[in-house]
């Protein structure tokens, strides 16, 4: 079965990696201080718990610390469904949206348990509009404008409690993303930028622009907004390492570790704001998912294609005949017929005589060249098709009275051509 031997590519993905990146396979696989989590779906647990831990104890392998399930990924509420566009593949979706708002919408749906997770479209756009682009990118657009010049108050100002408040709930997210808790994770950042982005709000840095006697004020009001929004990306960096990057590079510090989030920045440079995030446009979505659905169609067809790819070497072997009229072909009269007996004709290398029955008491004797390619006993009872109004043959073992339809080249690769069920004696081939 798959997911016996599957597994045995974790330990191959880290080789190769480990190949490219000139890192030390054995601290990855073998070391014991190493901890080792697989991430899964319920479908396949039986195999991950028990087949492979035992071959990776034979192998000299770490066993997982852990082993992290979660439930299935529906689209929409369902199923993911090719033919509407919703069994999207990742490269697919990158031609068309940031992979960080993937992450962070799963991560704000994630939890502890076997729930399932539903990508429902419509509130991927706006959680990612509303909770990234609105709430925390948007603490950073507001303030690091008015502070280019200036940069950063040289002492860390009053702020209420709002940063200490944020240094507080550290733990209690490390935990949550410890215990695989992420929307718990998101929750509880999400709460701190509502603090903030309130403060802002109360504070009104872009009103005191405009009054030269109130600059040092606004210096300290957009430092407070700026460190509150360095702790919030610390915290999403797990998710939104990019976003971590790009933080770094606006307050000149690059975030490196967790700790980072309990000391405020003070007397920093401020770089000129650059976009962090883009709003996700609903065209963008149904974009991507009309791709997906054109890939889908042109897979099917192309897995059509190749699989009635069909030779031409029959038709090389016997090439097609001149047009015949309507005319010409309705003279032919095919019919329906059962083989009701079946004899070997001794005198004969190729031929059978087989016995058709039309219906009723409609008899024909036939001789049919196909001694080779079948035994008279299968044959009793079968339907065939065949050539009811061509004229006796008188042979030396008889009189022929039609002729039984076949294809192929001859020899043993000969096939009878019968009927779809339903058919019954008697019936004209129209």
């Amino acid at each position: 079965y798959v997911w016996f031997d599957a597994p045995i590519g974790y330990i191959a993905s880290t080789l190769e990696w480990c190949e490219k990146n000139g890192e030390d396979f054995d601290q990855w696989w073998k070391n014991p201080e190493t901890e080792v989590h697989h991430f899964i779906g319920k479908d396949i647990t039986y195999f991950h718990t028990l087949f492979w831990p035992a071959m990776l104890k034979t192998a000299g392998f770490n066993l997982p610390e852990k082993v992290h399930i979660h439930g299935f990924l529906t689209v929409d509420g369902e199923k993911m469904s090719k033919s509407k566009g919703t069994f999207v593949k990742a490269s697919t979706y990158l031609n068309h949206l940031d992979p960080a708002c993937l992450r962070y919408y799963y991560a704000s749906k994630l939890g502890p348990r076997l729930d399932d997770l539903d990508l429902n479209l419509d509130e991927f756009i706006q959680k990612v509009n509303s909770d990234l682009v609105g709430k925390v990118v948007n603490l950073a657009s507001r303030s690091a404008k008015f502070v280019a010049n200036t940069g950063l108050s040289a002492a860390y100002p009053e702020d209420g409690g709002l940063f200490a408040h944020a240094a507080s709930r550290s733990d209690a997210i490390a935990a949550a993303y410890e215990a695989c808790d992420y929307n718990g994770a998101m929750r509880e950042i999400l709460a701190l930028a509502d603090r903030a982005n309130k403060y802002v709000e109360d504070q009104k840095p872009w009103e005191l622009r405009k009054d030269e006697s109130r600059q040092a004020e606004l210096q300290n009001i957009c430092s407070i907004s700026l460190n509150l929004f360095r702790q919030i990306v610390i915290y999403l960096s797990p998710v939104l390492p990019k976003l971590s990057d790009l933080t770094g590079e606006l307050l000149n510090d690059p975030i490196t570790n967790w700790d980072q989030a309990q000391t405020p920045l003070a007397g920093t440079a401020v770089n000129k704001f650059q976009h962090m995030f883009k709003r996700i446009e609903e065209k963008q979505v149904q974009a991507m998912t009309e791709e997906a659905r054109e890939e889908v169609e042109a897979a099917e067809s192309e897995a059509a294609a190749s699989q009635w790819n069909d030779s031409g070497a029959a038709l090389e072997q016997e090439p097609m005949s001149e047009e015949c009229t309507i005319d010409d072909f309705v003279k032919v009269d095919l019919r329906v017929a059962r083989i009701v007996e079946a004899n070997s004709v001794p005198e004969a290398d190729k031929l059978l005589q087989l016995t058709l029955s039309l219906g009723g008491d409609e008899r024909r004797n036939v001789f049919a060249g196909i001694k080779s390619a079948y035994d008279p006993e299968e044959l009793v009872g079968r339907l065939v098709i065949c050539c009811a109004n061509l004229k006796p043959r008188k042979m030396r073992f008889g009189t022929s009275e039609g002729m039984v339809l076949a294809s192929g080249p001859g020899g043993k690769d000969v096939f009878l051509l019968s009927p779809d069920e339903g058919a019954v004696p008697g019936q004209r081939v129209h």
